[in-house]
């Protein structure tokens, strides 16, 4: 199971990995829970086959929206723009307005609500199928989603740079995976550094994932440049500097799961 891509895009083509001058995306407020909203960054892709859900890291968000874009570090945020010209609509899940998203509230009765009311938003947006993407901290919330919150219109689950210590509240390995019956890809930097996600700890993830009809772990080595802290969106455990190779191979998997 263990894979290293270190070379990928030449044949998706140049045209498909340009990042879209059009962006258009828009801030939402979506009220979830009595006198609570949920902000929400969303952008559709022309003629897109999918909507991707993405959770990102840390205490959730996704900055300011500038000129149609969300401008936040993390991976999954930064990284946007390769979805859309992939043809996936984005919409990334940000904050609620009466709480921080720490590591025990993002598997919180509270938080499902919040989720389950945010999927029936982006469904309205598109009726298309839903593919929960989470990273770093927002793995945690993106299991608990496809554990918890049993939707038609989710198509499957993307893991990336997974919390895997099971001493860390929310673990991935720690929760119910067995419950989970979707394609799920986990997607992993060999180097991460962060001391929540060692690449060695991944495969505890497949062996939960029981029921899942298909399942994939991907341990990648690429990118260049990595700086600050290692659990940060600018070190290997944000893919730094092949943004546009991971999310190309993600889709690519997403558009053929495949074990």
């Amino acid at each position: 199971m263990l894979m290293r891509w270190k070379f990928f895009g030449i044949c998706w083509g140049l045209a498909n990995l340009m990042v879209p001058a059009w962006a258009e995306g828009m801030l939402f407020k979506v009220p979830t829970r009595d006198g609570v909203t949920h902000t929400l960054f969303w952008e559709a892709a022309p003629k897109a086959k999918a909507t991707v859900l993405l959770f990102p890291g840390g205490a959730g968000g996704f900055g300011k929206v500038e000129d149609g874009r969300a401008t936040g570090g993390n991976f999954l945020v930064r990284s946007a723009p390769y979805f859309t010209a992939h043809g996936y609509n984005v919409a990334i899940f940000g904050r609620p307005s009466d709480m921080e998203l720490g590591w025990t509230e993002r598997t919180g009765a509270a938080h499902m609500t919040d989720i389950a009311k945010v999927l029936e938003f982006v469904k309205r947006k598109r009726d298309l199928p839903v593919w929960v993407v989470g990273t770093s901290r927002g793995t945690v919330s993106a299991t608990a989603m496809a554990i918890h919150v049993k939707d038609p219109a989710i198509a499957g689950l993307v893991l990336t740079s997974s919390i895997v210590r099971r001493s860390t509240p929310g673990a991935v390995p720690a929760q119910n995976l067995q419950a989970i019956e979707l394609p799920v890809l986990v997607y992993h930097h060999a180097r991460d550094g962060c001391k929540h996600c060692q690449a060695s700890d991944t495969p505890a993830i497949l062996q939960g994932l029981t029921r899942a009809p298909v399942k994939k772990l991907m341990v990648v080595d690429g990118g260049s440049n990595p700086v600050g802290d290692e659990c940060a969106a600018q070190h290997w455990h944000g893919f730094i500097g092949m943004e546009q190779e991971a999310i190309g191979q993600i889709t690519a998997w997403i558009q053929a799961p495949k074990p």
